[in-house]
C-alpha cells in the first residue's frame, strides 16, 4: 500500500459507515485536530467524533480539487484539497471548500495515519 492508498481507505471506511475499518488506520497515538480541537488517540477519536464523521461522509459527495504527498520509505505526507457538497447531519445544504493534511508511518501492518488536520470554510469558486 502507498500512504495516499491508505488515506483514500480511511475515508472510504468513513464513507460506507465501517467504524473499524477506519479506526484500523488510525495509528493508536493519532492526533486529529478539527475545528480547533484536538483528539488525541485512536480510542478518543473512535468514542467522540467517529460515529459524527461517517454520519456525514454519508450524507456528502466528495469532489478532489487538488493533492500533493510526499516522504520516504518510513514518514509521508498526503495533503488534499477538495470540493464537500450535500447535506449536514441536521439536513442543512453544504458546500464547503475542505483542507486535510495527513502525516503517515510506516508500520509493520503498513501505512499508518498518525495526524490529521482537517478545516474547511463556504465554498467559493476561485477567481
Amino acid at each position: 500500500s502507498t500512504p495516499q492508498a491508505a488515506v483514500d481507505a480511511f475515508q472510504a471506511a468513513l464513507q460506507s459507515g465501517d467504524a473499524a475499518a477506519a479506526e484500523r488506520w488510525l495509528a493508536a497515538d493519532v492526533l486529529i485536530f478539527e475545528g480547533g480541537g484536538a483528539e488525541r488517540s485512536r480510542a478518543e477519536y473512535a468514542s467522540h467524533h467517529l460515529k459524527g464523521d461517517m454520519a456525514f461522509m454519508q450524507q456528502v459527495e466528495i469532489e478532489p480539487l487538488k493533492r500533493a504527498s510526499g516522504g520516504n520509505a518510513t514518514d509521508a505526507w498526503v495533503m488534499s484539497e477538495s470540493r464537500i457538497r450535500g447535506k449536514s447531519s441536521k439536513g442543512k445544504p453544504v458546500d464547503v471548500a475542505s483542507t486535510e493534511t495527513a502525516l503517515l508511518r510506516n508500520t509493520p501492518e503498513g501505512w499508518r495515519i498518525v495526524h490529521l488536520h482537517w478545516s474547511s470554510r463556504d465554498y467559493k469558486p476561485a477567481p
